[in-house]
């Protein structure tokens, strides 16, 4: 399996992306510092003010929920 989707985020950053699964309510994220480091990084495209999850931050999120867990555990 390729590792071209092995990103080191933050927890707040983890979270952010979590949050992009669902539509975000009025298109705001309350950190918006958050969002802005995702999208330098690919995980999260900006349009017409509207944030939204790209392919790579899917995988992204579904590669690193296993270390989520092991972080919980």
């Amino acid at each position: 399996m390729s590792n071209d989707v092995d990103f080191d985020l933050t927890p707040d950053q983890w979270e952010a992306l979590r949050a992009l699964r669902n539509p975000v309510p009025h298109g705001r994220l309350s950190k918006a510092y958050l969002l802005e480091g995702l999208v330098k990084l690919g995980l999260v495209v900006v349009h017409d003010g509207v944030p939204a999850m790209t392919a790579t931050g899917r995988k992204v999120l579904v590669r690193g929920s296993c270390r989520l867990l092991d972080l919980v555990a």
